[in-house]
């Protein structure tokens, strides 16, 4: 049976198990009531439920709704951090005007499409919301977490929105690296991308936190192949080698843990970005999670507390928009492992719980023009009785 939580704005969330998929969508449909909701997005775990049946499982139970969402690596659910588990948001047409289009084959996708793409998006929604006051817009990208396209994409996304904040996440695949899924206009796809505009009365700001400072360890990035993600050679050296001397592991213990808790980060216009590896070769070259070039320069992080410093920008978001009602979070699978390798994966749930945060956990986070790891990108919306200016500029 799913889980039903309703925040004062009217977003209602929804929850199950995987073995509920069917009564999942049958609750969906219970919520549909024509005209009620502009959007339901859905966030699913490929470990709990097959994607084509979940999709025509809700497609017959609400088939008025419009519907958009991804496979995962973890889930944030109302109740906190989970897996295996089923999740729509549900945003109130009261508050909310969504337009959405899907660009398939990312890979290959061209700036020129993917703007076009967005300038009929934004007359669309300029359609749809007329000269109503009040209306702030925001953008949000699903986008295929194995199509070593997002970078790219969210350039082009970013380019085209202009002064409109995009944030969004990459679908996962419970971390096999295999094959990951999207929904949208009915279809489940893989390879693509979903793009949605939206306009609503709601205060919001848009934001990304990490827990990483810059050490003095430095790795020129010397021989790569950039269309892989893969790294051959750092500071001339084999690339796992002399990345592992410089983390101080074996080997052998750098697995999908050790990559989580010794991420790298590049500097870009004087902020620095998570790049994470996703593995090893057998030929002891590096996979990212992100792109990567020759003679980029990684400089080695440490962690700092992931606790404190997710509170302090949940705190503040809190305080800038006189109390959160949701806050809708894409967070690294990776910072999830890290959590788990420093035990506070606890008092992080019920830190997204005590803050209203729903979500998943993605293979790459995006934030304006920048793809990102090991990263908690989201948007935070005020509850309407502290809805007056409408602030949603980037921080």
């Amino acid at each position: 049976m799913a889980t039903r939580t309703e925040y004062q704005s009217g977003i209602v969330a929804l929850t199950a198990a995987g073995a509920e998929a069917a009564a999942f969508a049958q609750a969906i449909g219970d919520e549909a009531r024509p005209g009620r909701f502009a959007l339901a997005l859905l966030f699913f775990s490929l470990d709990a439920c097959d994607a084509e049946n979940l999709n025509a499982a809700v497609s017959a139970a609400a088939p008025g709704l419009a519907v958009i969402g991804c496979s995962t690596s973890g889930e944030i659910t109302p109740d906190g951090i989970a897996a295996g588990h089923l999740l729509a948001i549900l945003l109130p047409a009261c508050h909310f005007t969504v337009v959405s289009a899907t660009i398939p084959r990312v890979a290959t996708a061209g700036m020129d499409m993917i703007a076009g793409e967005v300038d009929r998006l934004k007359r669309r929604l300029a359609e749809a919301t007329g000269a109503r006051p009040g209306q702030a817009r925001f953008a949000l990208c699903l986008i295929d977490g194995m199509s070593f396209a997002e970078e790219r994409v969210t350039a082009a996304l970013n380019w085209a929105l202009s002064d409109i904040p995009l944030i969004g996440g990459s679908a996962g695949d419970d971390l096999r690296f295999e094959r990951t899924r999207l929904i949208s206009d009915g279809r489940v796809t893989d390879g693509g991308a979903v793009i949605v505009l939206a306009s609503t009365v709601l205060p919001f700001q848009i934001f990304k936190t990490d827990n990483f400072i810059p050490t003095e360890a430095k790795l020129v990035v010397t021989h790569s192949d950039p269309e892989r993600r893969t790294v051959t050679e750092l500071n001339a050296n084999r690339a796992a080698h002399e990345y592992a001397a410089a983390v101080g592991k074996e080997l052998g213990v750098l697995a999908q843990g050790g990559f989580a808790s010794h991420p790298v980060v590049v500097k870009v216009g004087g902020e620095y970005f998570c790049r994470g590896v996703r593995a090893i070769n057998d030929d002891g070259s590096l996979v990212f999670a992100c792109a990567i070039d020759d003679g980029v320069v990684l400089t080695l992080a440490e962690a700092r507390g992931m606790v404190e410093t997710t509170r302090r920008k949940l705190d503040e978001l809190e305080s800038r928009l006189s109390g959160i009602d949701m806050v809708l979070g894409f967070d690294c699978a990776y910072r999830r492992i890290d959590a788990e390798n420093r035990q506070v994966v606890r008092k992080m749930s019920d830190l997204y719980r005590e803050h209203h945060v729903l979500g998943f956990n993605t293979y790459g986070e995006q934030y304006q023009s920048m793809h990102l790891n090991q990263t908690l990108t989201g948007i935070a919306f005020g509850r309407p009785a502290s809805a007056g200016r409408l602030d949603a500029a980037a921080e």
